[in-house]
């Protein structure tokens, strides 16, 4: 017989993302319209375990859909990480009467989902992360608004490059994986990009590339390189002066990228994202993360979903053709 739900908890983890306001707006009134209680934790783990937990009504999540981060916080707990953080926090569960919780936030969240789910609090885990490194899905929340800030942040770096005919290194964020900086390589126009998942350019062969585009008569080159590659964007820079004599600047984008109004399709996905969450929390599952893949809305188990691989299709996105376009 599936466990009866009566109070749903939403809580935000790990890294903020644009459009996880979204997502607490949909669990909340998703669940209000199915006559559930719903409280939302504060600052992730960390208030689960100290019972920073409050209830929550439709006004509160009124006019947060346009609004970037998360009105819940965020935090990461790393006593959470341990068994006895755990039980802390399913504990407090009980404590409250939460009967189901929607985690939002990336796979370290989804492992404390999942640890809860095994001490008997069903637990649905939603993708927030502006990285787009979860496996089982094609969409995390925040990638879309997190990749068009960067491209705009790096159009705007070319058009000085180009008036001071130098070379620019753009760090973009993506923790260990390059989708950012890969996006942001394609519809920038860069002459190079450096991805955490393949085999880059060596500094040798990159700074050939650049002398040989001066010999050409271009005067400016963009390099898109991810947080996550072996370069580091302020030496990788500095050695491009030392050798080419082109003034070269390091530019690192940093936490901008988190931050904006989420876009039209951050804020459509994460409200279905939440509002299936809630679906899935009332029909009696747990473990399950929402995912979005190939035009479709599915639900995997949450051990299933960490254990999937996800990389960077050489075959799909041949850069060396791509990036010649």
């Amino acid at each position: 017989m599936a466990k009866q739900i009566n109070t749903i908890g939403v809580l935000t983890s790990g890294g903020d993302a644009p459009g996880m306001n979204a997502t607490i707006r949909a669990v909340v009134r998703t669940a209000l319209s199915k006559g559930k209680k719903v409280v939302g934790i504060k600052r992730g783990y960390n208030g689960l375990i100290s019972g920073d937990i409050h209830e929550m009504g439709s006004k509160d999540v009124s006019d947060i859909i346009q609004r970037g981060g998360t009105i819940l916080h965020t935090a990461r707990c790393l006593e959470f990480i341990k068994p006895e953080g755990q039980k802390r926090g399913a504990e407090m569960c009980k404590v409250f009467g939460i009967d189901g919780l929607v985690v939002i936030g990336g796979d370290g969240s989804f492992k404390g989902a999942e640890k809860l789910a095994g001490l008997g609090i069903n637990t649905i885990g939603v993708p927030g992360t502006i990285d787009l490194d979860i496996a089982c899905t094609d969409y995390t929340i925040g990638f879309d608004t997190a990749v068009n800030t960067a491209m705009e942040a790096i159009d705007k770096v070319r058009d000085t490059s180009t008036s001071h005919e130098r070379c620019s290194v753009v760090e973009v964020m993506g923790r260990d994986a390059g989708y950012i900086a890969l996006w942001c390589g394609i519809t920038n126009g860069a002459e190079a990009v450096l991805l955490p998942e393949k085999k880059n350019m060596s500094q040798e062969e990159l700074i050939r590339m650049i002398i040989e585009n001066r010999n050409k008569g271009k005067r400016h080159n963009l390099i898109i390189n991810a947080e996550g590659s072996s370069e580091d964007s302020v030496k990788l820079a500095k050695k491009i002066e030392e050798v080419t004599g082109i003034s070269t600047r390091a530019t690192i984008l940093g936490h901008l990228q988190r931050g904006g109004s989420p876009s039209a399709v951050d804020r459509m996905h994460a409200s279905m994202m939440g509002s299936i969450a809630v679906d899935l929390l009332c029909e009696g599952k747990s473990n399950r993360v929402v995912a979005y893949k190939e035009g479709k809305y599915l639900d995997y188990d949450i051990n299933e979903a960490l254990e999937m691989q996800k990389s960077i299709s050489e075959k799909r996105y041949d850069l060396s053709k791509i990036l010649s376009i």
